[in-house]
């Protein structure tokens, strides 16, 4: 059975439950100039930060206009989340505004159709055989869309590529959104590969490393990674379920 078979029927072959049970508790336009633009980080709650060149409030929201190396448009985010702001030097000129490629997702958590970031992961999926909304989930649950996200460890981009694993698929700018989904998805695919199809292994494997499931003989001990594997395959599971039930509702055709 291949991949996207096997990924297509997730919703009703996998459950979270085993994991959970071990749960722990608890648009305006860029400034153009001539001289370097200063990049600064926004560090968020959850510990990761962004690379912004500027920002603006707006009630309980904030616009982190991203830097040039980064990826071009903006992201929005709760006021709240940012806890502090770092500075962060880039020698890369300031462009010209182009269209935001950070999409805000819809209600149902899905990304809608025309934005370029989902476009890159239907394209890289199907290259990978790996079933587009699989793969949405795992980049929401990285970087939550964010192609400028760098975690604690060093993480960079949509699917949170650690350099030497970037170096390695082929990866010169793990900022750079087509190239970072292309190489996250086809090292995703490999795991599959590795790991039979067995998904909860897989996304463990590409949270914690390979050594560590084959340490540990399935999902490490670890809460992070184990939240990491449940909010994948639950967010995956809702999206399956709802594609049922409105194919369920749909009017027929005469």
């Amino acid at each position: 059975m291949s991949k996207w078979l096997s990924l297509s029927v997730l919703a009703v072959a996998l459950t979270a439950s085993a994991l959970a049970a071990d749960r722990a508790s608890g648009a305006s336009g860029m400034p153009v100039g001539d001289g370097p633009e200063v990049c600064q980080a926004a560090v968020l709650r959850n510990g990761f930060s962004l690379l912004f060149v500027r920002r603006e409030v707006a009630g309980p929201v904030t616009r982190l206009w991203l830097c040039a190396d980064v990826g071009a448009g903006y992201v929005e985010i709760p006021s709240e989340q940012i806890v502090g702001v770092e500075p962060r030097e880039s020698a890369v000129p300031r462009t010209a505004a182009v269209p935001a490629s950070a999409p805000a997702t819809t209600a149902s958590g899905a990304l809608p159709a025309a934005v370029p970031i989902a476009n890159l992961i239907a394209g890289a999926a199907s290259r990978n055989r790996i079933d587009p909304d699989f793969l949405a989930s795992v980049v929401k649950a990285e970087s939550g869309f964010n192609p400028g996200a760098v975690s604690p460890k060093g993480a960079q981009g949509l699917m949170q590529l650690m350099p030497r694993t970037a170096a390695t698929l082929g990866v010169e700018n793990a900022f750079d959104p087509a190239a970072n989904v292309e190489a996250g998805t086809k090292y995703l695919s490999q795991l599959l590969d590795q790991y039979n199809g067995d998904v909860a292994k897989a996304l463990a494997a590409y949270n914690a490393g390979p050594r560590r499931v084959e340490q540990y003989g399935g999902v490490p001990p670890y809460p992070e990674t184990r939240d990491y594997v449940i909010r994948i395959i639950e967010d995956y599971n809702r999206k399956k379920l709802r594609q049922q039930a409105d194919s369920t509702t749909a009017p027929a055709d005469k």
